[in-house]
């Protein structure tokens, strides 16, 4: 077993390969007849350069029913840079490795008879098309100019092409590696064949604690949202008014108003809340629901269209305000929780258990758990900003002050820090990181999984690389040597 395997450079490939195909917004790709020789699709191939119009841009590779263009190697890039990776160490090479993977997915997801979400994608392509509107402050003359489209509807299109080709790559990749696992045995295994010198070292972890008070809500300001949601759906029912255009000018769902409040939900697949799918699931096509709560506030939703398993629903979210007696009580109750802290009355745990509000944590005696590994350890140098800048000052044992937060629940919520461990620097150990190694092997094993996936899918598929890309080292035989 070399380094290389556990290395951060290597586990970032890794994320390349296994974890991340971006729906990337970036160039249409051809579908061409899967059974055609390669004279057809040579011609098939100089048809699209001249269908569209793109001189300089040839095709650099075939991967089934899929090309692969000149210029989709620094959009790819381009892609990864706007998304924050660190692309330092990787090659032009590797890059074009992941496309022809990314492409091989996706053939062999059509092949495969893969089902297409059909509304997932459009869901999706509206988000993208009135994203890119909004930041251009409407300007769809400037939108279309700058993606170099004759209309709405071309960029559209093109838009739904790659989303789609994403969504399949993305479902064979799930396909190929979704119900690997690693026992215990493997894991021992896996870390007992890396030699002592290179073991991995993980950087400094700290363990962090919370207590969260959040702002009461009153009963009056839960009947007005309850009442100004009956309204809407009165209007709606008795005087014909638009679901939708009430869902744009109310709801306080950022994330669904800009397709006015839609939701596809499948009975097999969970997504949304508990609450939020039983009343879903209970209306009749065309009606609105009662007001309901979850933990996101107040909802009414209407079932549009049922289509065997999958419901289209629109909703309307409202929250409750809160009073400015309800955030000043809050405040004053931590204020008096940490003071009970500092002079030794209560010890953080005590003190969580018996007033913090934050359910996934208070049972703990406060205790944070890393949303990545599951466990309670943080490294430092992985933390999320905006957690880092809260506990970056802090001495073990010491105190944050009372710091004013949000969440998507809560608009406002007090809460308190403090470090009860600290580790340094240290070589890995079975014991002590056990879930990072854990990691480490399941990411190896997947690794094996999909190379041994593409070997056989590679010989049975149609695959021509071009130009300057005939001369990389593939870890894959993309060139069928």
């Amino acid at each position: 077993m070399q380094l290389k395997t556990i290395s951060s450079k290597f586990i970032s490939k890794v994320a390349l390969l296994v974890c991340f195909i971006a729906f990337s917004f970036t160039n249409a790709q051809e579908i061409i007849d899967d059974e055609a020789p390669a004279a057809v699709v040579e011609k098939s191939m100089d048809s699209v350069v001249k269908k569209t119009r793109i001189k300089a841009d040839g095709v650099a590779a075939v991967v089934g029913d899929f090309i692969i263009l000149e210029s989709d190697l620094e959009r790819e890039k381009e892609q990864f840079k706007a998304q924050g990776a660190d692309l330092e160490g990787f090659t032009d090479c590797e890059f074009f490795g992941r496309l022809l993977e990314n492409k091989l997915y996706a053939h062999q997801a059509i092949q495969d008879s893969v089902l297409v979400n059909e509304l997932y994608i459009q869901s999706r392509v509206e988000q993208q098309f009135q994203g890119i509107l909004g930041q251009m402050n409407g300007d769809l003359d400037k939108m279309l100019k700058l993606y170099k489209k004759e209309s709405e509807e071309a960029l559209r299109e093109e838009m739904y092409e790659i989303n789609k080709t994403g969504y399949l790559a993305q479902e064979m990749q799930t396909k190929v590696t979704g119900d690997i696992e690693v026992t215990p045995e493997e894991v021992r295994t896996f870390f007992n064949e890396i030699p002592e010198d290179e073991r991995p070292t993980f950087g400094t972890e700290l363990k962090l604690a919370e207590i969260v008070v959040i702002p009461e809500v009153t009963e009056d300001a839960r009947e007005a949202v309850i009442e100004k949601l009956n309204g809407f759906k009165k209007d709606v029912e008795e005087n014909g008014s638009s679901f939708t255009t009430k869902v744009l000018f109310y709801t306080e769902d950022s994330g669904s108003k800009s397709t006015g409040g839609k939701y596809t939900l499948n009975r097999k697949q969970p997504r949304m809340v508990k609450e939020f799918r039983d009343v879903a699931f209970s209306l009749q096509e065309g009606e609105i629901s009662d007001p309901f709560a979850t933990d996101f506030g107040y909802h009414i939703i209407l079932l549009e269209k049922v289509r065997g398993q999958e419901y289209d629903v629109r909703h309307i979210l409202l929250r409750p305000e809160l009073t400015q007696d309800a955030i000043q009580k809050a405040k004053d109750e931590i204020d008096e929780v940490r003071a009970k802290i500092v002079d030794g009355t209560l010890t953080f745990a005590q003190a969580a258990r018996e007033f913090s509000d934050q359910k996934e944590t208070k049972y703990e005696g406060g205790q944070l758990t890393n949303p990545t590994t599951q466990d309670f350890n943080f490294e430092l140098t992985r933390m999320e900003p905006e957690l880092y800048s809260q506990i970056q000052n802090l001495k073990d044992g010491e105190i944050s002050p009372v710091l004013q937060d949000e969440d998507r629940i809560n608009r406002i919520k007090f809460k308190i820090l403090t470090v009860t461990d600290r580790i340094d620097d240290h070589e890995a150990d079975f014991a002590k990181d056990y879930l990072k190694i854990k990691n480490l092997a399941l990411q190896d094993k997947q690794i094996k999984a999909v190379e041994k996936w593409q070997k056989e899918t590679i010989k049975d598929t149609y695959i021509k690389v071009n130009s300057v890309y005939r001369e990389c080292d593939f870890q894959s035989n993309w060139l069928k040597k």
